[in-house]
């Protein structure tokens, strides 16, 4: 990077937050782990199946959104795991990540299906991004859309690639799905992705990316200004920030050839400095959430475990 590149940089670090210095510290296991599982919290009713969970994500009501691989798709429970309603079967390829706004509509995406869509909470389809079956690397087409992040101002951020062949890049609309700017290319560099996996924003509107093949967490502004790396949260797969801007990520592909010496897990620490307080690890007592793809937390600070290989939604609350 150029001298005045990383002045800036680092300069913009400072301002708004970010902790620099975290940037080359990879990821402990030898943190607390103060949390312990709720059995068999979410029931489904008598003739449906859970599929592979990949999403699960609180509404402002405490309610609880699931993303899993099997129909009806998109589900929801309410805080003491009773469910309440379903929709979407027939409509997806390959769900993948789901989020919810501040207007309570559920944001999903269909990652071989290559569309982003906002329903309802009741339902209805409120808007579709990207073409159906379509893959491309143009204004208004996708290649392995993974999640979506929606702005305070409704501004849209599609994290747009799963590796492979697949693009590499974050797209931005605004809230009526208007393109405004891509940014990103394959490769490790900064503002560089390999596997584009999750998103979230922090209290000050701050961009974090989980790079899961790049075994970290980046950083950027609303305008893709790059800030910042985090290699502490493991290898990410899933990543949730709380209003209280604390960043929870869940690891479920770290080992000997892709990430030696870290454990997969679920850390959970801060967004505004880096730190990591504690960590779940995926094994036992806790094997259930071994290869988890997505995690999230309620007002109360519960954490929800999507889990791929265990099919189920995991829930953990403090001991």
């Amino acid at each position: 990077m150029p001298q005045s590149k990383l002045a800036f940089a680092i300069a913009f670090a400072i301002t708004t937050g970010a902790i620099w210095a975290q940037t080359d510290v990879h990821a402990t296991n030898n943190l607390p782990d103060p949390y312990r599982n709720v059995e068999n919290w979410a029931q489904l009713p008598s003739g449906m199946e859970w599929g592979q969970v990949i999403s699960a994500y609180p509404d402002a009501h405490g309610n609880i959104w699931v993303f899993h691989r099997k129909d009806p798709p998109i589900l929801e429970f309410d805080r003491a795991g009773k469910f309440i309603k379903s929709f979407g079967a027939g409509m997806f390829k390959q769900p993948h990540g789901l989020t919810v706004d501040r207007d309570g509509n559920v944001w999903v995406t269909d990652q071989t299906g290559q569309q982003a869509i906002k329903f309802s909470p009741e339902g209805k389809v409120l808007m579709t991004l990207g073409k159906a079956g379509v893959a491309g690397s143009g204004p208004d087409t996708f290649n392995g859309p993974c999640d979506v992040a929606v702005a305070p101002n409704g501004d849209i951020f599609v994290a747009d690639g799963h590796g492979g062949d697949t693009n590499a890049r974050v797209v931005k609309f605004s809230k009526d799905g208007k393109f405004i700017k891509a940014w990103g290319k394959k490769g490790s560099g900064p503002g560089e992705f390999d596997t584009l996996h999750r998103l979230a924003m922090d209290s000050k509107g701050r961009l974090f990316v989980a790079d899961r093949g790049n075994n970290r967490i980046q950083i950027f502004d609303q305008d893709g200004n790059f800030i910042a790396q985090w290699r502490q949260f493991g290898r990410p797969s899933g990543i949730f920030i709380s209003k209280d801007d604390t960043l929870y990520s869940v690891d479920s592909q770290s080992d000997q050839m892709t990430n030696p010496g870290v454990k997969r897990g679920i850390r959970i620490g801060s967004a505004k400095d880096g730190s990591v307080k504690a960590f779940i690890p995926d094994d036992s007592p806790n094997p259930q959430i071994a290869l988890a793809e997505g995690v999230s937390a309620d007002s109360s600070g519960a954490i929800y475990a999507a889990g791929v290989s265990s099919m189920g939604l995991h829930k953990f609350v403090k001991k």
